[in-house]
């Protein structure tokens, strides 16, 4: 029995906003709760609406910038910084800057529509 897997066909989530989702490993790949790995790219001028998620979010800049608006602060990410925020956060993401953003995101417990919280 091997103790490793090498994942070689990420889920693509659908989705209607011009992101790229590739999940490597949570829910919708491996159905692991606990954790989920994403590599995600995000096009210029792409937004999400306010969101509370209950999972910590880790997300790592691998090209571009990121913009994030945590309690009223907005942070910006370029490559090479990392940021953490703790669940029940209220945060917005989004790349208002005119190239796409490359990163990676790992939640814990692993992503799941049920626990983003998305505000309407």
């Amino acid at each position: 029995m091997k103790t490793y897997k090498i994942q070689n066909s990420p889920f693509l989530f659908p989705t209607d906003d011009g992101k790229i989702i590739k999940e490597h490993f949570g829910n919708a790949t491996d159905g692991n709760s606990q954790i989920s790995i994403a590599h995600m790219t995000a096009p210029a001028g792409w937004s999400e609406p306010f969101q509370t998620p209950a999972f910590d979010e880790y997300t790592f800049i691998i090209s571009g910038k990121k913009q994030f608006i945590i309690d009223d602060e907005i942070i910006i990410l370029e490559a090479g910084q990392s940021i953490k925020i703790e669940k029940n956060t209220r945060v917005q993401y989004s790349n208002p800057f005119t190239i796409a953003c490359e990163y990676i995101a790992i939640c814990t417990p692993a992503f799941s529509m049920d626990l983003v919280n998305r505000e309407e």
